[in-house]
């Protein structure tokens, strides 16, 4: 039986204290190349900046926003929260959806699978 992972709990210190952690300058999981990691983390710190407070207290966890499947990482998007999984800036925010500049993401999507882990315990 697999360990139980370790979870964040939803606090803007803790994201950033946990995501900043992660060196621009290494992948932390695959399904990232060295060029879209660079971009992600890029926008990761913008969020963090910018945001965080603001999905905090609409409710967001740390794996709506930051998870990753515990084993293969973005290769398997459904586990993915919705900062990993764009490559732009946030334009907006609301308790369920957060909007980039062409896409979104929302929180609430049926179906979706339990088990991530946040990025940067990726492999730990």
């Amino acid at each position: 039986m697999a360990p139980t992972p370790k979870i964040v709990p939803a606090d803007p210190q803790a994201w950033r204290q946990g995501f900043l952690n992660l060196r621009p300058s290494v992948v932390p999981c695959p399904g990232l190349t060295m060029q879209s990691w660079a971009g992600m983390h890029e926008k990761c710190v913008d969020f963090l900046d910018r945001w965080a407070d603001e999905a905090a207290g609409l409710g967001w966890t740390t794996l709506d926003l930051f998870g990753v499947h515990p084993e293969a990482g973005l290769i398997r998007p459904d586990f993915c929260g919705g900062i990993v999984m764009s490559g732009d800036k946030v334009s907006a925010l609301t308790a369920n959806r957060i909007a980039f500049v062409n896409t979104a993401h929302y929180r609430d999507t049926p179906g979706r699978p339990t088990g991530a882990v946040p990025i940067w315990l990726f492999g730990r």
